[in-house]
């Protein structure tokens, strides 16, 4: 008979019974309570469904502002900004760098004059939750908003912020990094001490197990490594004489939903059991709060193909049934043709369409964990759990995240992640429809969205006007205090808020802090 695993390697059983699985003490708990498996909160969606939040930007402020608007009618919750990688990089516009890049797979956001652009006629009281892709500039976005707040009148604790500002995976999974880790590490804890005695209602960082993913990690590693970066967090935070309840609660973790079903309906379980065991032995938190993850799940890109990529739409689907069923509290799901660009305004929309449809037609949101109790699922979660722990005491051994960026740990499990799942995709062993299976010589074309390169133009033209606008001492002033504080070991965000007032640009503030802090070069 042929052997069957997960995408990560767990073997299947042809069936499960009781002895495959016995009920224990956990699925015996009912949902809302710790250790949280089935759930956080005890009626699953019936008192409050998961966030909708659709992730876009391209362009200019003003086309995003537009789609921004038009998926807000079209009933989203929330939404997250992306941003370009001149912006996630601490680049202006007008960098030599930035050349080609503007507005291309995000909005590009030079200064406060952008953000007030971007969310011209929005109502940000009214969304259950503001994202963005900010991570090594976290700091920045977090100025960004509460100066748009204080300038319109709004008390910035009265929005749902959550900043992504999750830097470490940057260093092994995606890139984006400024400064070394250590000076990466001290703006984090910065930003989290900021928001437990200013922005209580924000979440100050997210654990980003969705990068990790798709740069080559199964599901073990991508919600280990990713909790390995919450404890780092939370001890960065614990030394700057915060109390872990007073920062776990408003913790998130930003993980895939990727198209193995059942694999990734126990993984987003095993996460909460690992988080509430992590936060119980390790930290003895004593509010049940903080051991409650909170999850926002993405629809897996690295899944989503340009061959038949109509085929995604289905693809999605699943994935994003298995994130609800799985307990999840905020969800995107990708355009079905994200494989060719930024989606176009159809695809996004479908996107939309396709959460609602769970919600309000399928009936599985009626049922707080509606899986628990199949062998399959219970048996699948204990693993994972078992997995997930020997891996986080593994990286315990070692000596925590920060040496295992420096050491290179992570980056090469990732790499060697990566080719191995390439090898099963070119070998067959792993089938993909459309790919190497099912394939068609010929099929209706999809027309991947364009975006317009003259908005690159009138950005840097834009720079220059605002360059000439602003009180040019004001601006110097600001950063003065801001390299000051930089040096002093302050807490960086005031001044950050101070000159971004002042429209400092993005990169005006990143080259300041860098001359304090140094750029990181990888080894």
């Amino acid at each position: 008979m042929t052997e069957r695993t997960t995408r990560s390697g767990l073997p299947l059983q042809v069936y499960y019974d009781a002895s495959s699985s016995p009920v224990g003490e956990n699925v015996l708990r009912p949902p809302g309570e710790a250790p949280f498996v089935r759930g956080i909160t005890p009626d699953g969606y019936r008192s409050q469904p998961w966030v909708m939040g659709q992730y876009g930007g391209f362009g200019t402020p003003e086309e995003s502002n537009e789609r921004l608007k038009q998926i807000i009618a079209a009933g989203q919750t929330g939404f997250s900004v992306a941003l370009d990688l001149p912006t996630q990089m601490g680049l202006d516009s007008d960098h030599p760098l930035s050349h080609g890049e503007v507005g291309k797979v995000g909005v590009p956001i030079d200064s406060l004059r952008d953000i007030e652009i971007l969310f011209d006629g929005v109502d940000l009281t009214s969304l259950r939750q503001i994202r963005t892709t900010a991570n090594a500039i976290g700091h920045i976005w977090l100025a960004l908003i509460v100066a748009l707040c204080e300038k319109n009148g709004t008390d910035p604790n009265d929005i749902g912020v959550l900043i992504q500002n999750d830097v470490l995976k940057e260093y092994f999974a995606r890139g984006t990094y400024i400064h070394p880790p250590e000076e990466g590490m001290r703006i984090v804890a910065d930003v989290i001490e900021y928001c437990a005695h200013n922005l209580p209602n924000w979440t100050p960082v997210t654990l980003s197990g969705y990068h990790i993913r798709e740069a080559g990690a199964d599901a073990v590693q991508e919600v280990a490594f990713s909790i390995a970066n919450g404890i780092a967090y939370l001890e960065a935070a614990i030394d700057k004489g915060l109390s872990v309840d007073s920062v776990a609660p408003s913790l998130f973790t930003f993980l895939s939903t990727n198209i193995d079903f059942l694999e990734e309906v126990a993984k987003f379980r095993a996460a909460r059991l690992t988080w509430a065991r992590v936060i119980s032995e390790r930290f003895a938190a004593q509010d049940p709060r903080s051991g409650a993850l909170r999850i926002f799940a993405f629809t897996a890109g690295s899944s989503l193909t340009a061959q038949q990529p109509l085929n995604n739409a289905v693809r999605t689907a699943l994935e994003s049934l298995a994130a609800v069923l799985g307990g999840v509290q905020t969800l995107h799901v990708s355009g079905y043709d994200e494989a060719l660009g930024v989606p176009t305004k159809e695809a996004a929309m479908l996107g939309l369409r396709t959460q609602q449809v769970i919600l309000e037609e399928s009936g599985v949101a009626g049922v707080a964990d509606a899986l628990g109790g199949s062998w399959a699922i219970e048996s699948l979660t204990t693993q994972l759990a078992e997995r997930i722990w020997a891996e986080l005491e593994k990286i315990d051994a070692m000596g925590g995240a920060l040496t295992c960026i420096h050491n290179g740990y992570f980056a090469g499990e990732l790499s060697e992640g990566a080719y191995r799942f390439q090898l099963d995709v070119e070998s067959g062993r792993t089938p993909i429809v459309g790919v190497n299976v099912h394939r068609e010589d010929s099929s209706e074309p999809v027309r991947p969205f364009s975006v317009d390169r003259s908005g690159e133009d009138s950005k840097v033209a834009g720079l220059a006007t605002l360059r000439t606008e602003r009180d040019a001492d004001v601006v110097a002033e600001a950063i003065a205090r801001l390299q000051s504080d930089a040096r002093s070991g302050a807490n960086l965000i005031p001044a950050t808020i101070q000159a971004v007032k002042a429209y400092a640009t993005v990169g005006e503030i990143t080259e300041a802090l860098t001359a304090v802090f140094g750029r990181h070069q990888p080894t």
